[in-house]
């Protein structure tokens, strides 16, 4: 399993309640059936204001690789992208691997999907 985690951080006078309205709306209902492992969608309080950080899990980066094709086909999701990134002043993503001891690594990223086993830190596989 690979958990992807998403952050966004919002132009200064950008409404990030419009922001969530649409993307709640229009975006997680395409993306969830086609990425599925969806895990969360978080705002933050302090650090980096109009900070938004997503975190989806997939089997692998195959996986990964393969929906998010898929998803950059969708037109739903295009006509969702168009209302939302003029709002997005930067993105950013990274690729973490669970460890051997974290209860993430046991969960299912995709419905109907097999429990993918954790990395071990330091591992090929897993990074460092």
């Amino acid at each position: 399993m690979v958990v992807e985690e998403r952050i966004y951080v919002l132009h200064t006078g950008a409404d990030l309640q419009e922001y969530l309205t649409v993307y709640e709306s229009e975006g997680l209902p395409v993306q969830k059936p086609v990425l599925g492992g969806f895990l969360g969608y978080f705002t933050t309080e302090f650090g980096t204001q109009n900070q938004l950080v997503h975190l989806w899990a997939y089997a692998d980066l195959e996986d990964r690789r393969r929906r998010r094709a898929e998803l950059a086909t969708n037109e739903q999701w295009k006509g969702c992208l168009r209302k939302i990134r003029p709002m997005i002043m930067t993105m950013e993503n990274r690729i973490m691997y669970p460890t051997r001891f974290s209860p993430i690594g046991s969960m299912h990223p995709v419905p109907g999907s097999a429990p993918a086993a954790a990395a071990e830190v330091g591992s090929v596989s897993g990074g460092s």
